[in-house]
């Protein structure tokens, strides 16, 4: 049991996060036998390099991210190249990353400033949240309610009044929208007739004649019609998400999933038979009770379905998590399973000519992993390069949304958010819009 102290250190969260790679919380405390002492001199990653040295020789652990907490590697990398140094270098010697992660970083970072560029300072990306889901996956911790169609109409029109407010807003501040963005949530819950208001009402407002990328999430198979197809790609939509997760039944059964693998065909064949140009497909490694061989089924099947996007995403149970209550532990089982598993599906993307292109880490993920983003025929997923680099700004409608505007000459991101909860939403939505007025366009 040991007992941590922090001199001359106010905020200690940075340094609590890099304890629980090591330790579980049940293995720390005020009563701690074993006292480790850390004074702040005036360099944080000096005092994390010194914990994870102790927390090493300790438990026999060496976490792969090094000293490394927060979410976004590779714009550290990007920032770290800027300044003239070398990137693999400073992340493996100042942070302690594994060479092979160094290596993926600065391989994501390569393809990304050549693929994508770096935004135009006038750019936005646009987000448009739909807080609805079929039902509610045992991991999930996002905005997602299970309510009838008829009731997502109010939400619906207080949305309409946001995207009329906003499209106009960004005209006259002479934005132009680089990308859009359906998430969720699962917008695809909506019938066919409320998709096709609500993309019109978005078509209405925005100038979208230089948009390179038009996202709609449809993760959830069982919500996937051909008409619904048909009506996004009518408006110019050009990639979606068809997220099964898992290829197991059992599975799919235990997280809460109300569709079957069946539908995950059915969905497939469909974006195919409507000519989706871009499909992307998220799976999940360290699902519970799944083994080596379920991840490495699941993924050959997605890449046989013609996947142009997939993402390899960690288990990460969060506190607001159905997991969570069952399992206080669970993230810290089968640790060395989840490296396993990912290890292998990044060897087996690259044999069958996928890339990565973008990279994030989540908090409270299993084995201290990451999740990737992979893509073939160089499609990558553009808004996802820039909601990772943080270098443009984003305006981010509906409940739950965060927007986020950039200053350039600051390098600097200001947050103006909306209310989580989409009835509260509703009735706050002449609010919502007046924050927009005084927070983001300013």
């Amino acid at each position: 049991m040991y007992r941590f102290i922090f001199n001359n250190i106010e905020n200690t969260s940075p340094y609590e996060e890099l304890i629980k790679e090591f330790l579980q919380p049940s293995e720390y405390g005020e009563a701690g036998e074993k006292v480790l002492e850390y004074d702040f001199k005036g360099n944080r990653e000096a005092v994390k390099r010194k914990i994870y040295a102790d927390l090493s020789k300790a438990t026999g652990k060496s976490p792969k991210w090094g000293v490394l907490t927060g979410i976004r590697p590779v714009k550290l990398a990007g920032e770290i190249l800027d300044r003239g140094e070398d990137p693999k270098k400073t992340l493996m010697e100042q942070y302690l990353v594994h060479e092979n992660k160094a290596d993926l970083v600065c391989d994501i970072l390569d393809y990304q400033r050549g693929k994508a560029g770096k935004p135009d300072p006038k750019s936005l990306s646009v987000y448009v949240g739909i807080p609805f889901c079929p039902t509610r996956c045992l991991y999930c911790s996002f905005t997602s309610n299970q309510v009838d169609q008829e009731a997502m109409g109010p939400y619906l029109d207080a949305l309409g009044r946001e995207i009329a407010f906003a499209g106009d807003a960004a005209k006259a501040a002479g934005y132009s929208v680089e990308t859009l963005y359906f998430g969720g949530g699962t917008p695809t819950s909506l019938s066919a007739s409320q998709l096709d208001s609500l993309l019109s009402k978005v078509s209405d407002a925005f100038a979208l004649g230089g948009v390179k990328e038009y996202t709609v999430e449809a993760g959830r198979p069982d919500t996937i019609t051909e008409e619904k197809l048909r009506v996004l790609q009518e408006h110019g939509v050009d990639r979606i998400s068809i997220n099964p997760q898992s290829m197991k039944q059992e599975t799919l059964d235990l997280i809460g999933r109300r569709h079957s693998v069946e539908d995950v065909y059915k969905a497939f064949e469909m974006a195919h038979k409507t000519g989706m140009e871009v499909i992307n497909a998220d799976l999940i490694a360290g699902l519970p009770e799944e083994t080596e061989s379920d991840f490495e089924h699941s993924l050959e099947e997605i890449i046989r379905l013609g996947a142009g996007n997939i993402t390899l995403h960690t288990l990460a149970v969060k506190r607001a998590s159905r997991l969570k209550e069952m399992d206080e532990n669970f993230n810290y089982k089968d640790e060395e399973l989840r490296e396993r598993m990912l290890s292998a599906a990044h060897e087996r993307l690259r044999e069958c000519e996928y890339r990565p292109y973008y990279l994030y880490r989540q908090k409270h993920t299993s084995g201290n992993t990451e999740n990737t983003g992979f893509c073939n025929d160089d499609r990558p997923g553009l808004y996802n390069v820039r909601i990772m680099e943080e270098a443009q700004s984003n305006l981010a409608l509906g409940a739950g949304g965060i927007s986020k505007i950039y200053f350039p000459e600051e390098n600097r991101l200001e947050r103006v958010a909306n209310v989580s909860n989409y009835e509260i939403y509703i009735d706050r939505i002449d609010e919502m819009i007046e924050r927009k007025r005084k927070g983001f366009f300013i």
